[in-house]
């Protein structure tokens, strides 16, 4: 459940984040639930052997290469949805990780929170 719910947190982000940023396109509702669910399958996948073979740049720049290897897994999710999904370039991939994760932690500290 809480799977299904971070899916739909993140396709409001999405949804934000297109309405902020003329450089960001999303056709729709169901677009942007779409392309959380394959970031989702991204991250379970890909990300695990792209955090893996980067793992010494990991270590040097003390974790923030993490933002990069999102904005890799993102652009990824771009290639895949076709037109329906678009991100203009590596920087508004990077800002827009850079987001998910702010409000994302937030999300998760405040509301989310079980104890």
């Amino acid at each position: 459940m809480k799977w299904l719910i971070g899916i739909v947190i993140n396709a409001v982000i999405f949804i934000a984040i297109a309405g902020y940023f003329e450089s960001f396109y999303l056709s729709s509702f169901g677009a942007a639930l779409g392309a959380s669910f394959l970031l989702s399958i991204l991250n379970i996948l890909v990300r695990p052997i792209l955090i893996i073979l980067t793992l010494p740049v990991t270590l040097v720049t003390l974790g923030l290469f993490l933002f990069v290897i999102n904005a890799i897994t993102l652009l990824l999710t771009d290639s895949l949805m076709g037109s329906s999904f678009e991100i203009e370039g590596f920087g508004m991939a990077l800002l827009t990780t850079v987001l998910m994760s702010l409000v994302n932690i937030i999300l998760q500290n405040t509301i989310l929170k079980k104890e």
